[in-house]
């Protein structure tokens, strides 16, 4: 096999994490001597073992001897004391020759000195190896340590003639089942999934992961439920709605301008957790000073499943990165059937949102394309 084989079965087994390192990254390992491979790992969890050390204790079980090996790591290894002991540790006193690095760590932790200590310690590194496939594993991490905000993936489910309902509110279903399945992944990758009060007054949705057994079996641990996070100004949500009667089972966040203790109680009764945010200029909730709250608890990424007008706010602050456009070969129709995005909007084609194509997919009869944000347009809003 050669280096490029290596590295990228460790980026398979970094994937395999998918949904439960958050807020930690996504990392795979692969140990070689003498042209074979001697151990395999990959951080599996949060608060767990990171991949090199995993795969070093995978050496043991099969009897194998690291000493002078090579390892491929997707990741800088870590070198200071968190949930777990430094990797860099685990490297030097098993004697390992070389170290093979995709990413760099930008942990200011981390960043250069897990490379620097190895050296020190009179290990080979060999730093930005597939640099841009590691990186692609973990773009949410990288995000989330450089901002100190949440990755936030604006989602929406629109017809070929761009509309996100009928003209009677009308959306189930514009997709087929091969989109919404992977909306269902997203939902367990990602930390937490946002919608508006709106959202949960007319659909009462339960906003959780539901996979197919088939999807089940693909990932290394149980499927996981999103943080659910309502924007609702003035906690008006309905004490009766799914999101609140399921909230003991499964983590709900209200986030209000409302700072009435009696009015918030009930729903603290029920179960769920108030955010108190200020309010933006147009008196709903500043969503900038929400991500910092909710990247604060460790809500590292979002799903924003809302409607219009939540979209255009989150686009109008700032708060996106990812833009998710599920496409579906159908036509609606109507002048009042709504569009994707909402509020004012922009009054020139100059003051648009511009996004950068990332990849486009076919999900069944359903497209999807995902973009990124470009920083400079979604700022541009603010003015």
């Amino acid at each position: 096999m050669t280096d490029s084989k290596y590295m990228q079965m460790a980026i398979e087994l970094a994937a395999k994490g998918a949904g439960c390192t958050s807020p930690n990254p996504m990392v795979g390992a692969v140990i070689v001597k003498d042209g074979r491979i001697i151990g395999t790992g990959f951080h599996e969890k949060y608060g767990q073992l990171h991949a090199e050390r995993n795969a070093l204790a995978d050496c043991r079980r099969r009897g194998n001897h690291p000493e002078g090996a090579e390892i491929y790591v997707t990741l800088e290894p870590c070198c200071h004391y968190g949930k777990t002991p430094p990797c860099t540790e685990a490297i030097i006193e098993n004697r390992l020759s070389k170290v093979i690095i995709g990413s760099r760590d930008p942990n200011p932790l981390v960043s250069g000195k897990g490379a620097a200590i190895l050296r020190k310690a009179g290990i080979e590194v060999v730093e930005d190896f597939m640099r841009q496939e590691c990186d692609a594993l973990n773009p949410v991490f990288f995000h989330y340590i450089t901002t100190g905000r949440p990755y936030v993936v604006l989602k929406y489910a629109m017809t070929m003639d761009g509309k996100i309902a009928t003209w009677a509110g009308n959306s189930k279903w514009i997709t087929g089942e091969a989109a919404r399945a992977n909306v269902h992944l997203d939902r367990h990758r990602l930390t937490g999934i946002m919608v508006g009060a709106g959202t949960v007054i007319k659909d009462d949705p339960m906003l959780t992961c539901r996979l197919e057994d088939e999807q089940k079996a693909l990932l290394q641990g149980d499927v996981r439920n999103p943080v659910r996070i309502i924007c609702d100004t003035r906690l008006r949500t309905p004490l009766t709605s799914k999101v609140v009667t399921t909230a003991p089972e499964i983590r709900t966040i209200i986030a209000c301008c409302c700072t009435d203790k009696d009015q918030q109680q009930p729903y603290i009764d029920a179960g769920c957790e108030i955010l108190t945010v200020g309010k933006d200029p147009n008196g709903h909730i500043d969503l900038n000073e929400l991500m910092k709250k909710l990247a604060d608890i460790k809500i590292d990424s979002i799903l924003l499943e809302g409607g219009s007008q939540l979209n255009w706010s989150a686009l109008k602050a700032g708060i996106v990165t990812r833009v998710q456009t599920y496409i579906a070969p159908k036509l609606f129709g109507g002048d009042k059937a709504m569009t994707p995005v909402g509020g004012s909007g922009v009054e020139f084609p100059s003051q648009a949102v511009t996004l950068e194509m990332l990849q486009i997919r076919h999900l069944g009869e359903d497209i999807l394309i995902e973009s990124e944000v470009k920083p400079c347009s979604q700022a541009s809003l603010k003015k």
